[in-house]
């Protein structure tokens, strides 16, 4: 099958399936299609076991591309942007050091507690996993990439729940920017892994880390103030130029950031924070006005909502291949690390929570609410996927372990937030 043909496949998967949960299941967008994936990989299974030619040509779309590269180096940089667009950035700014600190200390705090907790499980015979050859270095990687939270589906569920504006910001700034630090922190773990513990300083790692990071946020900055003076030159009426210039700014950033080894990531949420701002006019009955017209925002509505109905139809066809290694002590395993996860992210928000109320003010259960309300997705599988196959059996159990996460906090989590918040 060619790309085109991919495309196309995919696109009518995405349609029906929107379709479907608009029309007969009614849940929030990401519950349904993440349903409707499963379902997809349940049926192409069932459909293999009578027509095994069907199976085979299933599991060879996903070798058509690499999914890891075309989620973090594709679709993520889109994503992110229509995320970051559409956050309040005033109230953000204003609340840009509790954010910083909640996404920071969460990340590091989940991927020690996370990463140790396996670590210490893959050690136990009881378990049956002691033979899998897990190094301390491969669980920490494990705590990194399922640490960030999906900022896509959390910010499509903070919308619905009616929550203070405050909260809402913060719960939104908080998962936008906790990829970005995930993402660095599982860079640095990898080169760890891939040159060898005793070939690593502290030096070279912070270095590494700093670089990605402080070089993300300044290539951001930088492009995003050039774009929204552009934007201010360009002026609303003509939008369909500004469309073209965010869609080129959005590929252009990742290609700058790769060559410097900057994180693409950090880099794509800055520039759209930069972008998503009001600007002064020339005419006083207009006074301010935001720097894109509001047809940019529907394009990048639109973008993001297909690009969410793709990735999760990608995700089901990257699940069928896990069933043939899925061994039933994993199910056991896979409850252990969900509770584990859950509650590093639950004490890895509430520590910080509690120290800023000292000088800040929170709503009753906003640490319980962020906790619940951080959902997995597609980073952590990509992240999953672009791990070494040098770690065996061992990459396999990571990758059953990071689906059973994505399918609980998207399930569980995603359809009982209402009721928590309520």
């Amino acid at each position: 099958m060619e790309v085109l043909e991919l495309t196309t496949l995919l696109l009518i998967l995405a349609s029906l399936f929107s379709l479907i949960n608009l029309r007969l299941l009614k849940l929030p967008t990401t519950i349904g299609l993440m349903i409707l994936a499963i379902f997809l990989s349940i049926s192409v299974l069932a459909i293999g076991l009578v027509f095994p030619d069907f199976l085979s040509f299933a599991t060879s779309l996903t070798k058509k591309f690499d999914f890891s590269e075309l989620l973090v180096n594709v679709m993520l940089p889109f994503l992110l942007f229509a995320g970051a667009i559409s956050v309040d950035v005033h109230e953000l700014l204003k609340d840009r050091v509790t954010i910083l600190f909640l996404a920071s200390f969460g990340v590091l705090f989940s991927t020690v507690v996370v990463g140790s907790g396996v670590y210490w499980i893959s050690q136990q015979p009881f378990f049956g996993i002691d033979l899998l050859g897990l190094t301390y270095v491969d669980c920490l990687l494990f705590g990194a990439l399922i640490a960030p939270t999906d900022p896509i589906a959390v910010l499509a569920m903070v919308k619905k729940m009616n929550l203070p504006s405050i909260t809402e910001t913060r719960i939104a700034g908080e998962s936008l920017f906790n990829d970005g630090i995930g993402v660095v922190v599982f860079l640095s773990l990898l080169s760890v892994k891939l040159e060898g513990v005793e070939n690593v300083t502290a030096a070279s790692v912070g270095s590494l880390f700093l670089t990605e990071v402080v070089g993300g946020v300044v290539l951001g900055a930088v492009m995003g103030y050039l774009g929204l003076q552009l934007l201010k030159y360009i002026e609303n009426e003509y939008t369909e130029i500004e469309v073209l210039v965010t869609l080129s700014m959005v590929l252009l950033l990742p290609i700058i950031a790769h060559y410097f080894h900057f994180s693409a990531v950090l880099g794509v949420v800055v520039m759209g924070l930069f972008l998503n701002q009001n600007i002064d006019t020339d005419k006083e009955e207009d006074g301010v006005q935001k720097a894109m017209g509001d047809y940019v925002y529907k394009f990048w509505h639109l973008l993001d909502e297909t690009l969410n109905a793709i990735l999760f139809i990608l995700i089901g066809l990257e699940i069928i291949p896990l069933f043939a290694d899925f061994k039933a002590n994993y199910l056991f395993i896979a409850l252990l690390i969900i509770v584990l996860v859950v509650g590093a992210r639950w004490v890895g928000v509430t520590l910080p929570i509690s120290i800023l109320s000292i000088k800040k003010q929170f709503d009753k259960g906003t640490a319980l609410i962020i906790t619940w309300g951080g959902l997995r997705g597609g980073l952590s599988i990509a992240l999953a996927l672009n791990l070494p196959d040098s770690m065996g059996d061992g990459k396999g159990l990571v990758l059953i372990l990071t689906y059973a996460v994505v399918l609980f906090t998207i399930l569980v989590q995603g359809l009982t937030l209402k009721k928590i918040v309520r």
